[in-house]
This record gives structure tokens, C-alpha cells and sequence, in this order.
């Protein structure tokens, strides 16, 4: 069997956009089991309550639901359990300090497969405040006006 290439995307987190500043982003591999895959494989995952921790110089993904793989037998693994992270101690070590500083979590953005492989993107960030996700709201929605107003400026004009 030929191995995957590219970028074959299982799952993303909407939500961690609006809710969250974006600092800085990882790419992690997933420690899984094999029925982990074949369920995500199946694009069956859902990042909404997932969080990331790092603990006693390791990275641990929580919370994160991949559901039971539906041909899986007595040995079928728990949606909702901790998935070790991996990343490079240096990644690690920067990823702690930042979170240590405060006021910092660590978000998943998305779940795909790269080359085969599972994988999850992470992201260090900043919880919004009310305020900021309204204001982030009002100037997208100007830029879609100005858009369409300049877009139907051009149409007239030809």
C-alpha cells in the first residue's frame, strides 16, 4: 500500500480563533492507539473542549473527543482521554515558560494527517475579552463592506 502524501485535515477548531489571541502555533505529533487513527482516519474528532498542559517536562493533549472506532472490539480506547504530545524539549521548555508567565493557554487549532502521520496543531494564546471579540467582529464585517462596496465600484466602471 502507497504511503499518504500531503495534508489530509480531520478536524479544526473554529472557535479557538474567535475566543483566543494567537501567539504562537506547533505542530505536535499524537501518541494514539490504533483504533484512535482509524476512527480520526474516518475524519471523526471534535477539538471544541480540548486543551493542552504541559506536565513534568512532557505535553499532554485533554479533553480532546475522538469517538470509539465503530468496528473496534473489546480493546477500543476512551473518546475523551489524556494523548501525550510530541514536540522537542526545546519546543517544550518555551512552550512552559509562556504559559508560566500567565494569562497564556494552549489551544489545538486543528487534527490532520501529514504524510500519513497524525498530527495536531497547537497553539500558545491569550483568552479575548468580551470587548475584543465584538470589536474583532465589527472590523471584519467593515472589511467585507468595503469589499463589496470597491467590488461593485468595479463592476459599474466596466
Amino acid at each position: 500500500m502507497p504511503r499518504e502524501r500531503g495534508q489530509k485535515v480531520v478536524a479544526t477548531n473554529r472557535r479557538a480563533r474567535h475566543d483566543y489571541t494567537i501567539e504562537d502555533t506547533y505542530e505536535a505529533g499524537l501518541v494514539l492507539t490504533g483504533t484512535e487513527v482509524k476512527s480520526l482516519r474516518e475524519g471523526r474528532a471534535s477539538l471544541v473542549d480540548g486543551y493542552a498542559f504541559v506536565d513534568g517536562g512532557e505535553a499532554w493533549l485533554d479533553a480532546v473527543h475522538i469517538p470509539e472506532y465503530l468496528d473496534g472490539t473489546w480493546n477500543n480506547h476512551a473518546p475523551r482521554r489524556k494523548r501525550k504530545l510530541l514536540l522537542h524539549k526545546a519546543q517544550i521548555v518555551k512552550i512552559e515558560n509562556k504559559v508560566k508567565q500567565g494569562g497564556y493557554t494552549i489551544v489545538p487549532l486543528q487534527i490532520y494527517f501529514s504524510d500519513g502521520r497524525a498530527k495536531v496543531e497547537i497553539a500558545v494564546a491569550k483568552g479575548k475579552r468580551e470587548y475584543d471579540k465584538r470589536q474583532a467582529l465589527r472590523e471584519r464585517q467593515d472589511n467585507r463592506e468595503a469589499e463589496r462596496a470597491m467590488s461593485s465600484r468595479r463592476h459599474l466602471g466596466e
